[in-house]
């Protein structure tokens, strides 16, 4: 295996780390607006964080949060085809994602304060 390819693998598995850690900070803040149900909140994760996040690592996750009491969910008769599970936030889940926004605010600037140097090197 090539330094390239290898290194190339190491970045993907660093990526998905990174991905899986922040995937609960950003469910509990989409859901900061109003119910979504699954779907939709895939949509929204994928269209404004630019996170894929599969059924399969989703729904277990909303149910670890529900069952904290983080969100609640509930059936909703649709008009055309099936009910749909709608999430919303509890007062707890509004109370934890604000907790963790600000750690990441504070850790995101950090970060970017020792990621500047190497962006700016590689912009010459």
């Amino acid at each position: 295996m090539s330094q390239r390819s290898s290194d190339t693998l190491a970045v993907e598995r660093w990526e998905v780390q990174a991905r899986k850690g922040v995937l609960e900070l950003v469910v509990l803040a989409a859901l900061w607006s109003g119910r979504l149900y699954g779907l939709e909140l895939i949509r929204r994760l994928d269209s404004d964080a630019q996170l894929a996040v599969p059924e399969g690592t989703l729904y277990p996750l909303l149910n670890r949060l529900r069952a904290e009491g983080q969100v609640d969910a509930e059936w909703v008769e649709a008009e055309a085809g099936h009910p749909r599970k709608y999430y919303r936030l509890t007062p707890d889940g509004r109370r934890r994602v604000v907790q963790m926004a600000r750690f990441w605010r504070g850790f995101a600037t950090g970060i970017d304060a020792v990621l500047r140097p190497v962006l700016a090197e590689r912009r010459k």
